[in-house]
């Protein structure tokens, strides 16, 4: 796990630095940095009104006694996308747009609740709930 995250966190800057450089040299280091700013931007304002509409869903399944699963992880997904969308790269814009557009986050949602279901079943994820 631990030389998962220091690739993650050494191979993606690296790749997007290399990006940004390819970029600024097609369509100059103004446009980019403008690209980048811009993107940063309008990822704020989509996280923003996601997240609300993510936490009224949330309060309302709660509020209806229902579970609020898919709820939470979209929440989870919509924070996750809005720092990938502050953090400076081109690819990490992508994702972090992919990840917070109800369209392609749907799916998204879906496998990583399929993947949690997989790692609950095999065992390596341990759940403790009490009913009271």
């Amino acid at each position: 796990m631990l030389l998962k995250l220091f690739l993650l966190f050494t191979l993606v800057p690296i790749a997007e630095l290399a990006l940004l450089i390819e970029v600024g040299s097609h369509i100059g280091s103004l446009y980019t940095i403008a690209l980048v700013l811009i993107t940063g931007a309008a990822g704020a304002t989509l996280a923003r009104t996601q997240g609300l509409l993510v936490f009224a869903r949330l309060r309302h399944s709660i509020g209806g006694g229902q579970s609020p699963g898919d709820a939470l992880l979209d929440g989870a997904l919509v924070l996750s996308g809005g720092l990938l969308l502050l953090t400076p790269g081109i690819m990490t814009d992508a994702v972090g747009f992919c990840v917070l557009l109800p369209l392609t986050r749907r799916p998204i949602r879906n496998a990583l609740r399929e993947a949690i279901a997989r790692r609950i079943r095999r065992g390596a994820v341990h759940t403790h709930f009490t009913v009271s």
